[in-house]
């Protein structure tokens, strides 16, 4: 269920925010430049972060001025920082909230850090992910963007014919983790459509290009903790440089290269916030089930790559990923993790493991696409809802062994589903890379 979304007003508008979980530390998130405090809920992966979020914190999203559910703003009219700041405070006041960590995003850093240094008593902790002073190029900021990209962003903006094509875009160059994910992508066309009108979105822009917080950077005394991902095509000189010039800031870089915080692997950023709030992780809870893992990948991927370029490469991927994704669908599979071209994915039973896997050969290789794919059963540990253990670290042994267009399952597999219709041939004993004893394997024939 989602959150209700709130409403208070400041200066004659009307603010929209959200309060979610009951955790010790108040957490205000405050989105970056898309925004919609009610439909950010609908896309999978931001919804887990937000999750994540109210997990450890009692957690106050708000919607700046002009943005998402909050009253919008006249065409080429923005906000300025301070009123946007007012904004927040007039938020957690409505929240009843005597302090709190604020986590700001890209653009939103600039409103963060007005909070800081003008409500010092108000903002507890700061948490900054892909951050800057400014984004104008200067002798400080050497790599950002100098005056004349703006202007060329503004006029790209001023040629925008459809959000469709323009998130398609930006899945593709920043997101491609979600590239083939249909759902997510539906969602965040929804939500760049109601995040502010394009008018409005160009006149911020102008504004916010305009901004250079450099000089209030010493008067921050506010913990700080600035995030980044290592390979995120952002300056990571200009997170330096605020994160030397704040007092006692850390300055801490994540894996990946997502410009976004709810983008790609969660894990490495909650640990380092958990940290930077001292929040105590509780030691997982070890449920066992019996399970059956399918793992599947692209066959000769590599050569395959390097013969179609980087863009023929993410489509074919795209594609390969939506076909899984429907067998999964239609077999009552769970996805558990994607690496590249590879899925690995669990099943309450095997028969369907099999058949699912059957259908996906058949519907790749009239793609083009051969793929090949190991099964096998057995007790899993579950943590934080994903099956672990030995199980599947022999599922993806069997998988390594099976040939084009081949799907290999462990006698246990062969044994649980006698009597189910499926066929199988004896594809002899088998030596499995890091995993005691020798197996012997069957070749699907049937299903």
């Amino acid at each position: 269920m989602k959150p209700d979304v709130r409403i208070t007003w400041n200066d004659g508008f009307a603010i929209a925010y959200q309060v979610v979980g009951n955790g010790m530390e108040d957490v205000v998130y405050l989105p970056g430049r898309v925004s919609n405090v009610d439909l950010m809920w609908d896309v999978p992966p931001y919804a887990r972060f937000l999750e994540r979020l109210a997990s450890i914190s009692r957690l106050i999203a708000v919607d700046r001025r002009g943005v998402g559910c909050s009253d919008r703003l006249p065409p080429g009219s923005a906000a300025t920082l301070e009123e946007m700041a007012e904004d927040v405070l007039a938020a957690m006041d409505a929240a009843s909230s005597p302090g709190a960590t604020v986590l700001a995003v890209q653009d939103t850093v600039f409103t963060a850090l007005i909070l800081a240094a003008s409500y010092p008593r108000a903002v507890r902790r700061l948490i900054l992910f892909c951050a800057t002073p400014s984004w104008r190029r200067s002798e400080d900021l050497p790599d950002e963007v100098p005056a004349e990209a703006w202007d060329a962003n503004r006029g790209w903006l001023e040629r925008v014919t459809s959000v469709t094509e323009t998130v398609e875009g930006y899945v593709r160059e920043n997101a491609p983790s979600l590239m083939g994910d249909e759902r997510s992508k539906r969602a965040l066309v929804s939500l760049f459509m109601n995040n502010q009108g394009l008018g409005a979105e160009i006149a911020e822009d102008a504004m916010l290009s305009r901004v250079d917080l450099r000089w209030i950077l010493p008067s921050i005394t506010t913990p700080t903790l600035v995030l980044r991902r290592v390979d995120d095509e952002q300056p990571a000189s200009s997170s330096r440089y605020l994160a030397e010039h704040v007092e006692g800031a850390e300055y801490v870089e994540i894996p990946g290269d997502e410009p976004l915080p709810w983008l790609g692997d969660q894990d490495p950023l909650f640990a380092e916030i958990e940290r930077f709030l001292g929040v105590e992780r509780p030691a997982p809870l070890v449920e066992r089930r019996l399970a059956t893992v399918l793992f599947t990948d692209i066959v000769g991927s590599t050569e395959r790559q390097a013969r179609l370029g980087d863009r023929g490469w993410r489509e074919l991927v795209e594609q390969h990923h939506s076909v899984v994704r429907e067998g999964l669908a239609h077999w009552h599979g769970v996805e558990n993790d994607t690496a590249g071209d590879g899925f690995y994915a669990t099943f309450d039973g095997p028969a369907r493991a099999v058949r699912c896997a059957s259908e996906l050969v058949g519907r790749l290789r009239d793609l083009g696409i051969e793929i090949r794919a190991g099964i096998h059963a057995g007790e899993c540990e579950v943590l934080e809802s994903k099956c672990a253990g030995l199980t599947v670290s022999i599922g993806a042994r069997v998988a390594a062994e099976a040939a084009p267009s081949q799907i290999l399952v462990s006698s246990t597999v062969k044994d649980l589903v006698v009597g189910s219709g499926l066929s199988f041939e004896d594809a002899g004993e088998h030596e499995l890379k890091g995993v005691p004893d020798r197996w012997r394997l069957y070749r699907v024939v049937g299903a």
